[in-house]
């Protein structure tokens, strides 16, 4: 699956083993999704906080879950193009 994908963070790990990471789910994906805030995967300068809405790219399926190996906030400009997909 190499769609992008919207979803709100459900925590964020400032401690993890890897690194800073954070944990989201999205309503077109069965499990959490996880991805880095380390600045290879996370493209924001600010971390993301729980509830807010983010645009995961490149996910892959591991055996606990799904990893997004690109991320950013949602923009205005990411709706629109899935509303036009849409028509």
């Amino acid at each position: 699956m190499n769609d992008a994908v919207h979803a709100v963070v459900q925590r964020v790990i400032s401690g993890g083993r890897h690194g800073p990471y954070a944990v989201a789910r999205s309503e077109k994906v069965e499990g959490s999704i996880t991805f880095s805030l380390l600045g290879s995967v996370w493209q924001e300068r600010v971390a993301p906080e729980p509830g807010e809405i983010v645009y995961l790219t490149d996910l892959r399926r591991k055996r606990a879950g799904w990893r997004a190996m690109g991320g950013r906030y949602l923009r205005p400009s990411d709706q629109q193009t899935a509303t036009r997909r849409q028509q």
